[in-house]
């Protein structure tokens, strides 16, 4: 159970929002470069950036890492950070905090999920965290794209995260806000089935085999392995939806054309771009947030009984 085993008090729906929220900004903070050098790689082969007179080109997770220092300053593997905690705050807290509720709403109150009721679980939880954070995860995505070349005197995109909002919403219209929504729906059932149902399971399996307690070693190994199963699923889906979300208007008709125009274009193996530094990002991200997130909601509980609160 991605909720865990608290022997004096069972953490309420508001601390695991509470708790999933914070740990997936202290994710993102640790793992930002990472996500960013992704997005780079996954829009490699629309991009028509220069450098000293030549499509820009990266090569590899920290290759893309050292260009982008080196070009555009170290900053820049933190642009739209802003954006990320912001989703964070209400993504993460919708997708995991309620994870463990949405699961006893399909079993009827009962502990004894199935492979089902976990599933569905995560699909539902996923579809309303996309619902609410879509707009948050549009400007990331376009801050992350964006290439600041100062000494060739290119003019950014946005100037700031408000800057973006308000650009997207006067030239796109406010449904330019939810832009790449389905696709993202798409991505976030897979990616929550996967993450959250692969982190429960694993969980629950060395628990209940004494492996380890339920303690941090407990954490790393369930949330790697969340990681690891949740990249290999989930990278195409990611791909198209971070190449659709970045386009410009016109460009693509649709998430489907987009996936179209890079199988015709690019070949298969252009929907598993930036598959390592998704792997490092994810694995990295799974293990920082699910450590965090057991962390913090022990925390809570603790403060909730020398307090006597009852959030």
């Amino acid at each position: 159970m991605v909720g865990g085993r608290t022997a004096d008090l069972t953490p309420t729906a508001a601390v695991k929002i509470f708790s999933a929220g914070t740990a997936g900004c202290v994710a993102d903070l640790v793992t930002f470069p990472l996500d960013t050098a992704k997005v780079r790689l996954q829009i490699q082969g629309e991009s028509q950036s220069l450098l000293d007179g030549q499509r820009m080109k990266y090569r590899g997770v920290f290759g893309t890492i050292f260009t982008m220092v080196k070009t555009e300053g170290p900053k820049s593997l933190y642009s739209g950070l802003v954006a990320g905690l912001q989703r964070q705050m209400s993504f993460a807290s919708v997708r995991i905090g309620l994870y463990d509720t949405m699961k006893q709403v399909y079993t009827s109150g009962s502990e004894n999920a199935g492979i089902g009721a976990r599933l569905l679980a995560g699909c539902t939880t996923g579809a309303m965290a996309v619902a609410l954070a879509q707009p948050t995860d549009v400007v990331k995505v376009r801050f992350q794209a964006q290439v600041r070349l100062p000494e060739s005197g290119s003019v950014k995109r946005y100037s700031s995260t408000i800057d973006a909002y308000r650009t997207i919403a006067r030239d796109e219209g406010v449904k330019g806000l939810w832009k790449g929504c389905l696709p993202n729906i798409t991505r976030n059932a897979i990616v929550n089935c996967s993450e959250l149902v692969t982190y429960d399971i694993m969980k629950d399996l060395i628990l209940k085999y004494d492996l380890m307690t339920d303690n941090m070693p407990c954490h790393f190994t369930a949330a790697f392995a969340a990681g690891f199963c949740t990249t290999i699923v989930a990278s195409p889906v990611d791909v198209v939806k971070t190449r659709y979300m970045n386009s410009v208007p016109g460009q693509y008709s649709g998430a489907f054309n987009c996936a179209l125009t890079m199988m015709i274009k690019e070949g298969a193996t252009a929907f598993y771009k930036g598959f390592m530094p998704s792997f490092l990002r994810l694995g990295s991200w799974n293990i920082v947030m699910f450590v965090c997130f057991e962390q913090i909601k022990r925390v809570v509980i603790k403060l909730q009984q020398s307090h006597g609160s009852p959030f």
